[in-house]
């Protein structure tokens, strides 16, 4: 029995050993499979640009592409916008450059090249500034850009309409969304200062505005066509995240810039109590949203339709705008979506979507030399580059 007790333990110690040698071979087989699976899924960026099919296709009052030649022509408007809202518009963003000296031009650590032309990291910074200011200027020629910067900062930057305007804070990487508020707050506290000097000065109006977006129609158009408002914010079908930051107009009149300081100082106060973990990013439309969703009255159903509406906000009157016209941004990666607008007047080239602006820049440039001088037509071909290669992630 003791003999027969032993030769039964033995049997199962062999099996056992088996089955533990069996599978784990089968799970080395497995992981290996799935490390070269070649349809494994991967985050790929691209240096170069990749065409895929145009979203929208067949869709009413979408852009309709084929290849990079536009089937259908957007609304670019006419009219001029030096008498909107009774004076004229100014762009104003935020701008800065890290990691190098901007005198370092020759430098190619981290060279990108971008068409025929290498940039290091300052100069593609500075070429995404420029391609901002080249498509305003080419939307709306009559209007002015302000860049708020660090004092600290020396940009190469002479352009025509451009101010450079210094504001004292913190540029840090972590705490730039945070800064920019307190730099457009800080802004408009000087405006108010100069409109108590000269109570007579012409108004203009303000659009403040990230420095990665391309303007490819009248925007000032909103401060004659909606007259009660005393700033505007673009919104989307999103419930984490429904308002975008990136777009932000200003009535330039005494009442409109004091109601928007003290709008933009309550984003603030709830930024630095609330969102402090989300300084370097999102944090300032986290705390845009909080703002707005807590006043009782507000509908957050609105948001569902891409339709504008105005709503008293903390004593401001704030006109909310559809993403998909006043801050179209082109996707990345799947999902959903139905395509680009032919109203579309702004265009926002966000995180890694740097270097399709500056090569829808370069596109328009070759196009219009080819189209008979129809702006209309030329911009419709650059936009169908835009949404027949927005899905790509690209590497700047």
């Amino acid at each position: 029995m003791i003999v027969c007790f032993g030769w039964r333990q033995f049997l199962l110690f062999v099996t056992l050993v088996f089955f533990l040698t069996h599978f784990l071979s089968v799970m080395e087989l497995h992981q290996d499979s799935n490390v070269k699976d070649p349809h494994q899924k991967k985050q790929k960026k691209f240096n170069h640009l990749v065409l895929g099919p145009p979203a929208g296709e067949g869709l009413p009052n979408r852009l309709q592409c084929k290849g990079t030649k536009a089937l259908n022509k957007i609304q670019i408007s006419t009219s001029s916008n030096i008498s909107n809202g009774g004076g004229g518009v100014s762009f104003v963003t935020i701008f800065m450059v890290y990691n190098s000296s901007v005198d370092d031009v020759k430098s190619r650590d981290a060279a990108t090249i971008v068409g025929r032309v290498s940039y290091n990291k300052v100069e593609r910074s500075m070429a995404v500034l420029n391609t901002f200011i080249n498509f305003i200027q080419l939307a709306m020629p009559e209007s002015n850009m302000v860049i708020l910067t660090d004092p600290a900062s020396r940009l190469p930057l002479k352009r025509n309409r451009v101010t450079v305007y210094s504001v004292e804070g913190e540029y840090s990487r972590d705490k730039l969304m945070l800064q920019r508020i307190r730099s457009y707050i800080a802004f408009l506290e000087k405006r108010l200062e100069d409109h108590s000097r000269e109570p007579t000065q012409k108004i203009t109006n303000f659009i403040f505005t990230d420095s990665d977006i391309s303007v490819v129609d009248d925007v000032a158009q909103i401060f004659n066509r909606y007259e009660n408002f005393h700033l505007a914010l673009t919104f989307r079908n999103n419930k984490q995240q429904p308002l975008n930051s990136g777009f932000i107009a200003v009535r330039g009149t005494p009442d409109g810039i004091l109601r928007a300081k003290v709008f933009l100082e309550e984003v603030l106060n709830v930024y630095v109590t609330k969102y402090m973990k989300a300084s370097r990013m999102l944090g300032d439309q986290l705390a845009l949203y909080w703002v707005v969703k807590s006043h009782t009255s507000f509908d957050e159903k609105k948001f569902n339709k891409a339709e504008p509406f105005l709503e008293e906000i903390g004593g401001a009157s704030v006109l909310f705008l559809p993403c998909l016209v006043y801050n179209w941004t082109p996707p990345e990666g799947a999902g959903q979506f139905h395509g680009m607008p032919l109203n579309v007047k702004v265009v926002h080239f966000k995180g890694s979507r740097k270097r399709l602006m500056l090569e829808s820049w370069n596109f328009f440039k070759s196009s219009s030399s080819t189209e008979d001088h129809d702006v209309s037509v030329s911009v419709s071909h650059m936009l169908c580059l835009v949404l027949s290669s927005g899905r790509t992630k690209y590497d700047f």
